[in-house]
């Protein structure tokens, strides 16, 4: 992959990898709305590419595919932030669940359930399920921005600025350990999801299958999911935030 001067050979390095941006691609289309155009995803994610190729440095200790694809997934996900095509009523309803969840947490000392969730916010339980899943596609979002702050990012932005207020550095770290504790603590099934989805990269029809359920209903795990671990994380901060203030 490299040219006679000893550089990274960019052409041969993009038709080498636009199979891997089709493959990114494709994986986030199962969690996306229809009016989401593959093209778009795939011009981003060859951006992405692109960027990765000028940003690597042989030296890093990283192999390149591995570095191409965060870059890669990450265009995509700017992309499609860029574009918010969620509902703001829907937003309102998903906030509700997060603070229902929350709140029965704290009652309960265990995850509520799905009756539980759909009695407290005083709706039935197949209209809480099409909520779930009218959300797909923003639940991608909302666990990218987790662990954008939780994940494999916080080294890196950390490491790279000298300047870091250790302060907000440490805040970070307790959001990751955080977000972790929330994953070990999700259900059983909605943490057979995430697994499959995210560690093993499965599509909606293939952890269906392995579940022996619809892809609806993977999608509508998927969601909740998401949607319990923004109420811990997320609640957890927001209730730091106040206690400091009237500490």
């Amino acid at each position: 992959m490299y040219n006679a001067a000893g550089q990274f050979d960019k052409d041969q390095l993009v038709r080498h990898f636009a199979p891997l941006v089709k493959r990114i691609a494709y994986h986030l289309m199962g969690r996306l709305p229809p009016n989401v155009q593959a093209d778009d995803l795939v011009q981003n994610g060859m951006i992405g590419l692109l960027d990765a190729i000028d940003r690597f440095e042989a030296g890093m200790g990283a192999q390149f595919e591995t570095y191409a694809t965060r870059r890669v997934r990450g265009a995509m996900i700017d992309g499609l932030r860029e574009n918010d095509w969620l509902p703001r009523g829907l937003r309102r309803e998903l906030r509700q669940i997060e603070q229902a969840i929350t709140r029965l947490e704290q009652e309960f000392g265990r995850p509520p359930s799905e009756d539980e969730l759909a009695r407290a916010l005083g709706i039935s339980l197949a209209e809480y399920q099409k909520t779930l899943l009218d959300a797909r596609g923003h639940q991608i979002l909302s666990f990218e921005d987790l662990i954008e702050e939780g994940g494999e990012d916080f080294l890196e932005r950390h490491v790279a600025d000298n300047a870091g207020d250790p302060y907000r550095i440490l805040e970070d770290e307790s959001l990751r350990k955080r977000l972790m504790k929330g994953i070990e603590q999700l259900p059983e099934r909605e943490k057979l999801v995430m697994a499959l989805y995210y560690e093993q990269d499965l599509n909606l029809r293939e952890i269906g299958e392995i579940m022996g359920v619809t892809e609806s209903r993977v999608s509508q795990l998927h969601s909740q999911a998401v949607a319990r671990l923004r109420a811990r994380v997320f609640g957890e901060t927001d209730a730091g935030k106040k206690a400091r203030k009237h500490g």
